[in-house]
């Protein structure tokens, strides 16, 4: 029962951070017609509003992947997967949670610490001159990135875990 409601409160909290980057996916798309047309119809140009979408743009991708995980959205290789059954699948979603996911997204949290510590101690700004003097908020998005997908694994290792032990019953849909 506590493995069903932490995979519900996680599955939550994935739903609401992949609303929040779809809204900031329209953010980008808009600043990016912003920019186009400051340049080209008034010959004007903006670093710092280059830089915003590339901030925005991170954002998105690095913090909108527990949302695609858990929609199991991600690149993989069908060949093989597609015609597992529900609980061959369960284990190729179990163990590749626990022996790859888990592991590379550790991985890159622990390497990328004292990145963005370093970054945060300086306060990073943009080499640029008129750029964003957020660099350290934007490489924070790496940790952040490491911690949703970690969160998520768990989620997605425990629906795994149900199906396994009790057949693909438990799940209806992306509830517990």
């Amino acid at each position: 029962m506590f493995l069903k409601k932490l995979i519900n409160q996680i599955d939550k909290f994935a739903e609401c951070t992949g609303k929040l980057m779809g809204w900031l996916s329209i953010i980008v798309v808009l600043l990016m017609a912003a920019i186009v047309v400051l340049r080209y119809a008034f010959n004007i140009g903006s670093i710092a509003l280059q830089e915003s979408v590339i901030y925005f743009h991170s954002a998105v991708f690095l913090l909108g992947s527990a949302y695609t995980l858990k929609h199991n959205e991600h690149v993989r290789v069908d060949l093989f997967y597609a015609k597992f059954s529900a609980r061959g699948k369960a284990w190729v979603n179990l163990l590749g949670s626990l022996l790859l996911l888990l592991p590379v997204s550790v991985f890159i949290l622990v390497m990328s610490w004292s990145f963005v510590l370093d970054s945060w101690q300086i306060m990073e700004a943009s080499n640029e001159a008129g750029g964003l003097p957020f660099i350290y908020i934007l490489k924070s998005f790496i940790p952040l990135f490491c911690l949703f997908l970690i969160i998520q694994a768990v989620a997605e290792a425990g629906k795994a875990w149900l199906i396994i032990k009790a057949g693909p019953s438990p799940i209806n849909g992306d509830k517990l």
